[in-house]
């Protein structure tokens, strides 16, 4: 057999890098079509985040399908979050110092409460952080997200669908306005906050709102306590919940670089 050519073997590899190289284009954008198959598999409001087992949810970044009216709708029910706080005396007996402890630890289940207490649910769109592979392909700078005023990265997938469960566990048990208002008091005096100047205090707060809610339940249900054990178990749930997730996705937008911490702070101040 004739040897080749050196114009046929440099022929023959450009063929194949021209080749290899569209196949990687063709894996590397098949992402641009995941929204529709993504929106399609997780409109369900029961869809579980482990139900396939698939890991690679946490990498997967969603944000807001109507970010303007989702972020004014979510800021509304923060208000309300802090207007509750402020309605506590019990709150504002305690130092200061305790009150910022219980504030920055406790205001994101507080939120999801709110969120479901005001019937807000939200749809959302996945978006694709490009891979280090793509960007080098694509000659794109690899430091390009990282630049102020760059776009959000969104939140993580995982962390939203576990939020979005709650809200329906919630409207599945027809949460009545007593239950919510017990069950935030249980998670504002958090008395695992073992920081706390005050903690016997706080600790007394939450157990009278657990005896609050138990007798509400009991009077409600006749007698029937497996409601106020499993309402007892999401609160578990509610604390597991990413603040930095909710922030990602409700308060990115319209805060920029603010610090939510900060700003919810400064409110509860101005009352």
């Amino acid at each position: 057999m004739a040897a080749e050519s050196p114009a046929e073997k440099s022929g023959k590899r450009q063929r194949e890098t021209h080749s290899a190289k569209s196949i990687l284009y063709q894996i590397l954008n098949k992402e641009h079509g995941s929204e529709t198959k993504w929106h399609q598999q997780y409109r369900s409001p029961h869809h579980s985040p482990g139900s396939k087992g698939c890991s690679c949810m946490a990498r997967r970044r969603v944000v807001l399908k109507t970010p303007e009216a989702m972020c004014r709708r979510a800021s509304e029910v923060l208000l309300k979050t802090l207007t509750f706080i402020r309605n506590l005396p019990s709150f504002y007996h305690m130092p200061w110092e305790d009150q910022l402890v219980l504030i920055q630890q406790n205001w994101a289940p507080l939120f999801v409460l709110g969120m479901a207490q005001e019937g807000v649910d939200f749809d959302l769109r996945e978006i694709s952080a490009p891979s280090l592979l793509k960007k080098i392909l694509l000659n794109q700078s690899l430091t390009a997200s990282n630049e102020p005023g760059s776009s959000s990265l969104g939140a993580s997938l995982a962390e939203v669908q576990k939020m979005k469960n709650l809200l329906w566990i919630f409207w599945d048990l027809d949460t009545s306005a007593k239950e919510y208002t017990y069950l935030k008091e249980i998670i504002l005096f958090n008395s695992g906050c073992q920081v706390l100047k005050c903690l016997p205090y706080v600790q007394t707060l939450q157990q009278e709102a657990q005896q609050a809610l138990m007798e509400f339940i009991s009077m409600m249900f006749h007698g029937n306590l497996g409601r106020f054990s499993w309402i007892l178990q999401l609160i578990a749930s509610l604390q597991d919940i990413d603040a930095g997730a909710i922030e990602e996705l409700f308060f990115r937008p319209i805060l920029g670089e603010a610090i939510l911490n900060v700003l919810l702070l400064e409110t509860l101040c101005q009352a």
